[in-house]
């Protein structure tokens, strides 16, 4: 949004800029834009990737094996594009998805005939932590990978919400309180290693496997998880009357908790769960049929899918830890409580005023 209101004013159309004029680029479609003159028509979207779902048989060996195989082709052709030796940095809490993305850069890296010497995991530990220290350690530990670990320890004051509703240009406050310990960490790993710039994470594994808590979204049921495709990637669709007319849905819009932090200080990130090939087997999954209705089947499914893939694949023993999401595990409950917003509206708020200051 910043970038389109400077071209405006540089034209001389600055008073023409409101961030509700603009248009995220939804996942997976093409937009097309006309502008003919006032009144300029609504984009177009065009899907181009429309992946089979449910194709898998209902075994989760078979299952495990075929998303870990494309998660670790998605992590070597990144790596093609790479300096070889460039220093390689994964944000790790010791969950299913930092775990596994790990453990597949450092195995792919030895397979390639290049150093792991490279690789780093970069945990967060607000105030000394909350459970995603300890979490990382066990993690590391267990797989004999403690050579890697790095805590990047930042004071309470470093959680700055506000700042991220700036950096991410949004206001959705799950996404603005990632985006804030993400802020956080990057910052400290900037400030340790000035020239560093490769980063993975593991940002659309909870997506692609279903693995949110339907219970906190009333508009949500089972049935409509498992049968709309890719809803959690896109959000209800661009053809949708709860599609937001500016933002797209999903970790379409939320991808920029991660993204524009990392692009703020400098940094390059990757993630091999939003790859097509990677969510294309996610989809091929039979949520129904491995469910049938459940909501403890389906939390349990990743869990499932990935260590038995893991194991497969690298021959690896994963450590599973419960579900616990960024902004609750790398600081205590009482930090989080202090610095984040009671009431999300707050967050819209500082997002308008940033625009209605600027104008």
């Amino acid at each position: 949004m910043d970038a389109i209101r400077a071209f405006l004013e540089e034209e001389g159309y600055g008073d023409q800029f409101h961030p509700t004029y603009t248009r995220m680029v939804p996942a997976h479609h093409v937009t097309e834009i006309h502008l003919v003159g006032c009144p300029d028509p609504n984009p177009t979207y065009i899907r181009f990737f429309d992946p089979p779902r449910g194709v898998h048989p209902a075994d989760l060996d078979v299952i495990g094996e075929r998303y870990v195989h494309a998660l670790r082709a998605a992590i070597s052709r990144w790596l093609d594009s790479v300096p070889p030796t460039a220093p390689l940095g994964v944000l790790f809490s010791g969950g299913l998805d930092s775990g596994t993305t790990l453990l597949l850069v450092h195995d792919t890296l030895i397979a390639r005939g290049e150093t792991a010497q490279r690789l780093k995991a970069f945990t967060l530990a607000v105030d000394g932590g909350g459970t995603d220290v300890g979490q990382a350690r066990s993690f590391l530990a267990a797989t004999n990978l403690a050579f890697l670990g790095e805590e990047v320890d930042v004071p309470a004051s470093a959680i700055d919400p506000v700042g991220a509703v700036g950096i991410i240009e949004d206001y959705k406050p799950l996404d603005v309180e990632c985006a804030a310990m993400n802020v956080a960490l990057l910052r400290g790993i900037r400030a340790r290693y000035p020239e560093w710039r490769y980063l993975l994470d593991g940002d659309g594994g909870d997506e692609n496997l279903k693995d949110y808590p339907i219970e906190e979204n009333a508009e949500l049921t089972i049935r409509s998880v498992v049968n709309n495709l890719m809803l959690y990637q896109e959000g209800w669709g661009v053809e949708a009357i709860k599609h937001s007319l500016t933002y797209s849905g999903g970790l379409s819009r939320g991808c920029v908790r991660g993204f524009a932090p990392a692009r703020h200080f400098g940094f390059t990130s990757f993630s091999p769960n939003t790859v097509p090939s990677v969510v294309a087997v996610a989809e091929g999954i039979p949520f129904a049929d491995l469910t049938q209705g459940s909501h403890d089947r389906l939390y349990a499914l990743k869990g499932e899918i990935l260590s038995r893939g893991v194991r497969r694949v690298l021959g690896r023993e994963m450590p599973v830890y419960p579900k616990c999401r960024f902004q609750h595990g790398a600081a205590s409950a009482e930090v989080a409580a202090d610095h984040f917003a009671p009431d999300p509206s707050a967050y819209r708020a500082t997002f308008e005023g940033l625009f209605r200051r600027a104008g």
